[in-house]
């Protein structure tokens, strides 16, 4: 079986760890390392014994595949170019700006047949592929993903940060069209909105209250869903599901008639999960787990609720 050559655009902090992952795989060739910062460059490259490279267009040629995790401005242009050259490619989420700019990337990919992946990591937590042998017909979901200050990706709204994230859940285990989305942010320490609350209400019925806060004493990363006959909650840094079911028993259970289920799962490295799981679509031509259209559609959700949420900061700061 024939090596498949990787590169990794952008080594910083968590660029830094795809290098890592990719190295550590069988049957895939860490082929090169891109960072403007040719130190940083250099460094990782040594350390996981790859070559080191400060113009991403160097790789053409030389990869079959490559993860992007540039600064999200950048994601479009660098994706472009490699998906123009024949080249796989997994971009880390927000997958771009703009919705034109996904469509753009998107088309390449279909009309080229190549495998566009969008990083939305927490689709690999093991409490979250679970739901889908849980989950039959959602009809109220509260999520809320809350996070100590992080000197990182202050350069956009918590919304594109963190909310993303459960965007991206909540759309596919819903499954159906959104019929009205009300949003509302406040910026506190950042120029973007550093907490934001979005009312998302679903042709199938189900409505959706998801709150980000990148200004909070504690993380957490909880959703709570809600459906006929059950109550189901996830933690995900835990990495437990609880599930509160009707059975029209009587018991001494803390809801009447219902019976209590604690599911756990043990430790689990998304990250390599993911990158196996591309590098697997890459190897068999399939479609990834979380495809282009996946992420452009958390990202048409992400941006309406940013344009609400500044056209309010405007109206009222």
């Amino acid at each position: 079986m024939n090596d498949i050559r990787v590169g990794v655009i952008g080594v910083g902090y968590l660029g830094k760890f795809h290098a890592e992952k990719y190295a550590a795989m069988d049957d895939v060739c860490l082929a090169g390392i891109v960072d403007v910062d040719r130190q940083r460059a250099e460094d990782v490259a040594a350390q996981f014994g790859s070559r080191a490279y400060t113009d991403y267009r160097d790789l053409i040629g030389r990869v079959d595949a490559v993860s992007i995790v540039v600064p999200t401005e950048s994601h479009f242009s660098v994706g472009l170019e490699f998906l123009k050259h024949g080249v796989d490619v997994l971009i880390e989420k927000p997958m771009t700006t703009t919705l034109d700019q996904a469509d753009q990337l998107i088309d390449v990919a279909e009309s080229r047949e190549l495998i566009l992946q969008v990083g939305h990591l927490e689709r690999f937590n093991p409490a979250v592929l679970a739901l889908k042998d849980i989950i039959t017909h959602p009809m109220f979901i509260e999520a809320h993903r809350l996070s100590i200050f992080k000197d990182r990706s202050t350069d956009v709204s918590v919304v594109l940060d963190l909310m993303i994230h459960d965007i991206d859940i909540i759309l596919n285990i819903v499954n159906s069209g959104i019929q009205n989305i009300q949003a509302a942010g406040v910026p506190v320490i950042c120029e973007h909105a550093d907490i934001a609350n979005v009312r998302l209400q679903f042709e199938s019925g189900c409505v959706a209250n998801v709150t980000a806060s990148r200004i909070s004493t504690k993380n957490q990363r909880k959703i709570r869903i809600f459906q006929k006959d059950t109550y189901i909650a996830v933690d995900f840094a835990n990495r437990e599901i609880t599930i509160i079911s009707r059975n029209g028993k009587q018991s001494d259970s803390l809801v009447p008639g219902t019976e209590f289920q604690q599911l756990s799962f043990g430790e689990a490295d998304v990250l390599e999960d993911e990158l196996l799981s591309y590098i697997q679509a890459v190897r068999t031509r399939t479609t990834p787990a979380v495809s282009g259209h996946a992420g452009r559609s958390a990202l048409a959700v992400a941006l309406d609720i940013m344009d609400q949420v500044e056209r309010a900061i405007k109206r009222y700061l």
